[in-house]
């Protein structure tokens, strides 16, 4: 059944919930939660609408909101793909195209980039892509959803690299620990002047590195001013550090969940970062840095008893909507719900 049929009923909850702010709104064609059925088949309200989370069938909230937004192949051609040769040939040029994966993928550990205008996403829970990177690399206007991505030795899950207006949302990213620490890279990396970029719903877990925003110290000539990147509706557990790292950039973390990550959010070299409503539990290091030059502002975290050490930041608003709900509510309206969990 189609998101319209419930929308209605959506924008009601939202109402009635009365958030801080007004969620701003963005057509993208109509999906549904894999679990989010009643037994007649019709679609559900997931719980967290009613507590000020953006319904299901909108765009992106945050940064890739801006700069003319982000809609990915909307309008284009609808493409399907269900080995690698499809998937690599697929996601080519600038074109719009709309690509749904329909079975699962393993790799050797190639490199697949993802041009302008583009929908990459899985057709349900039971895609899972392993041992090969998907890159964005120069190009804009890009959506990656739905996918389980796994293990990708030599490389990152995702890389995006120079690229405007990204969304990265209903994902499923992870390795495992047993192998040492650099034996993968990172999960989810923004680098090189990436810029407009939003990671939502999104599962992190079971990995040493998770996400690195900005990749290297010597970088600032090419990064600073870039890099703004929003972080919401995440779930990260099992994870070592970088939940994430950002260098020289602007970030925005709200509503994320985080159960056993070591060093949680660490702010450096000159990045700036508002930090609210997120739960932090069994983190020694929930949100700090090591750079005097680097600042956070806090609000309404749940840091499970630890201590927030970085230094006062400046970043105390955003140029865009969003709605918050309370820490208290956080794991509700997550957990079992970020990752792949949507059907198309």
């Amino acid at each position: 059944m189609k998101l319209s049929s419930f929308l209605p009923l959506g924008l009601s909850a939202l109402a009635l919930a009365a958030p801080t702010h007004i969620v701003k709104r963005y057509p993208y064609p109509s999906r549904v939660h894999a679990a989010a059925t009643t037994g007649t088949g019709t679609p559900s309200i997931p719980s967290g609408n009613s507590t000020g989370t953006a319904p299901t069938g909108d765009g992106p909230i945050g940064y890739a909101s801006q700069n003319g937004g982000t809609t990915g192949g909307a309008g284009g051609s609808a493409v399907t793909v269900a080995s690698l040769a499809e998937l690599t040939e697929a996601v080519k040029g600038e074109k719009a195209a709309e690509i749904t994966i329909t079975s699962s993928i393993k790799g050797n550990g190639e490199n697949v980039k993802v041009g302008s205008n583009k929908t990459v996403r899985g057709k349900d829970s039971s895609v899972i892509l392993e041992n090969f990177t998907i890159t964005v690399k120069d190009a804009k206007n890009v959506i990656i959803q739905n996918l389980a991505i796994q293990k990708v030795v030599g490389g990152d899950a995702i890389a995006v690299q120079k690229s405007t207006n990204v969304w990265l949302d209903h994902l499923d990213l992870s390795s495992d620990r047993d192998h040492d620490k650099d034996y993968y890279d990172g999960l989810l990396d923004l680098t090189h002047a990436a810029d407009f970029i939003t990671v939502s719903n999104t599962k992190l877990h079971d990995h040493w590195k998770a996400s690195l925003i900005g990749h290297s110290d010597s970088n600032e000539a090419e990064d600073k001013g870039f890099l703004h990147v929003t972080y919401y509706n995440n779930h990260w557990e099992n994870i070592n550090s970088r939940g994430p790292s950002i260098r020289f950039g602007t970030g925005h973390f709200f509503n994320n969940y985080y159960k056993t990550v070591s060093d949680g959010i660490n702010t450096r070299l000159g990045a700036q970062v508002l930090v609210e409503n997120n739960v932090f539990i069994d983190s020694s290091k929930p949100l700090y840095s090591v750079d005097n030059d680097a600042g956070a502002v806090e609000k309404g975290n749940d840091f499970g008893g630890a201590t927030n050490t970085a230094p006062e930041g400046t970043l105390t608003s955003v140029p865009y909507e969003y709605s918050l709900i309370e820490a208290a509510a956080v794991e509700a309206a997550v957990v079992g719900k970020a990752g792949n969990t949507l059907t198309f």
